[in-house]
């Protein structure tokens, strides 16, 4: 029989997440200026979508890879953490490397901005990765929706720092002349600014967070503890490669995984597919779609190409913002309602907020349909993994999590091979209505929450 984990304070609970405060600026950096980086080398709206490809892509191979080996190491820094923090590492040299794609190779800047952004997308996923099984790891079933919350909240406060610093560096006297050929001076501060915060809020997690050894692992989790030597006894935690304990020997293959997952993963993959894909679409052509459309209203004109530019990175910061405000709440409501309840208002206010963007042109009014988007964002960061954790075993945390990061990468490489398509052809390349699609997509998410199978306990519903 497992013993109880003991209850981490809120202190605790927080610094687990807090690296992910630095992986989330350097996302938002990424979803806020991508597009433009792409169109400032020269790409073509309708091939934006296929430049995106890089990080789901990335997702769904180093996802699982990650989960499955983290699942087997055993170090003196912990199971998670060496992970973490390398990828870290890495993130912080591709986010200062990326402004300087058309200096480091002039003669393809967007061959060399691919490259980047792929190698960028990697080892954010290195990162990411660990964070949501660490949660899972160190706490028990009475504060995993707590830890998913805390984690969403700063998920979502890293998103808004990301998306206002292309603003913040304009306040502090950096241009944002958008010049052909090159990165805005203001987007490549930001980045250089968010690699180094990303480090730091991961060296943070890394010296504050004690995960649990071997033993004390398997006993917490109900399963049988052999040391290095398999004599059952405690000893050393093992190595790297995995030379040690077996706490967890549930542990499959991959295929075994595979064959065996928890058909509620399967139900919440269709939810996540239309979640997923209409946050994709809005990341990919939200700039576009409202280059030459939205206006100042004291003045009545339109924005300029680079002032368009810096208001999407300030819309980007917007819809995080309800979304850590939500998040402290969505706990307490979950814990009464159920968290498929939750899911699925949070997944209608997202529906709503596309919906309204297709109606609105003056630049503050735009914000307001941020705030539904805002909150459909805080549900999805948090509910499925609250419901998924319930269902899957201790020994195959890391595995499963870096699976069921396919719901999260399919439905963007779905939407990255055909988006082009679908503005061209379709909408014969107005990408305001690929906003209208990503409400559908919203909307039907949220009807299929309803097939979601009921959890465990009261706040798996």
């Amino acid at each position: 029989m497992a013993t109880r984990k003991p209850k981490l304070n809120f202190w605790q609970i927080w610094n687990l997440s807090f690296g992910f405060l630095g992986v989330q600026i350097g996302y938002s950096l990424q979803n806020s200026n991508t597009s433009s980086i792409f169109q400032s080398l020269g790409a073509d709206v309708s091939h934006l979508s296929y430049f995106w490809l890089a990080a789901p892509l990335a997702g769904m191979i180093i996802q699982p890879i990650v989960g499955m080996f983290s699942d087997g190491t055993w170090t003196r820094f912990g199971r998670r953490i060496p992970y973490i923090l390398g990828g870290a590492l890495i993130s912080t040299i591709a986010l200062l490397l990326m402004p300087n794609c058309p200096v480091l190779l002039a003669v393809a800047p967007l061959a060399m901005g691919a490259f980047i952004l792929l190698f960028m997308d990697l080892s954010f996923n290195v990162t990411m990765q660990p964070f949501r099984a660490l949660v899972a790891d160190m706490l028990d079933d009475s504060q995993k929706t707590t830890g998913y919350v805390v984690q969403t909240f700063l998920i979502n406060l890293g998103a808004v720092i990301g998306a206002f610093l292309p603003l913040i560096m304009t306040w502090l006297g950096v241009s944002d002349e958008a010049v052909p050929g090159q990165v805005s001076r203001h987007i490549a501060w930001s980045y250089y600014a968010g690699g180094i915060i990303l480090l730091l809020t991961v060296l943070v997690t890394a010296f504050k967070t004690k995960e649990y050894p071997p033993k004390e692992f398997a006993e917490y989790n109900g399963l049988e503890y052999k040391d290095a030597g398999g004599t059952g006894n405690s000893g050393s935690a093992g190595n790297l490669h995995g030379q040690s304990s077996d706490a967890a020997p549930q542990r499959q293959g991959f295929i075994s995984l595979m064959r065996n997952i928890p058909k509620v993963m399967l139900q919440l993959g269709v939810t996540q597919f239309f979640s997923w894909a209409a946050l994709f679409l809005m990341w990919t052509y939200l700039k576009p779609a409202i280059t030459g459309i939205v206006t100042d209203p004291t003045t009545g004109a339109l924005l300029s190409e680079g002032a368009t530019q810096t208001w999407v990175g300030v819309l980007n910061g917007i819809y995080p913002i309800p979304a850590c405000i939500a998040a402290i709440f969505l706990g307490r409501i979950a814990a009464k309602f159920g968290n498929k309840a939750v899911y699925v208002a949070c997944l209608l206010f997202g529906a709503a907020g596309f919906g309204s963007l297709l109606l609105i042109h003056d630049k503050y009014m735009m914000m307001l349909p941020m705030v539904g988007i805002g909150i459909a964002w805080a549900g999805i960061l948090a509910m499925p993994y609250s419901i998924l954790s319930r269902y899957v075993d201790a020994g195959n945390m890391g595995a499963y999590m870096g699976i069921f990061n396919f719901t999260i990468t399919i439905p963007q490489i779905v939407i990255g091979l055909t988006g082009g398509l679908i503005v061209k052809w379709c909408f014969d390349s107005e990408a305001i209505s690929m906003l209208g699609l990503a409400g559908v997509f919203m909307l039907l998410a949220a009807i299929s929450v309803a097939f979601v199978g009921r959890g465990r306990t009261e706040n798996g519903k």
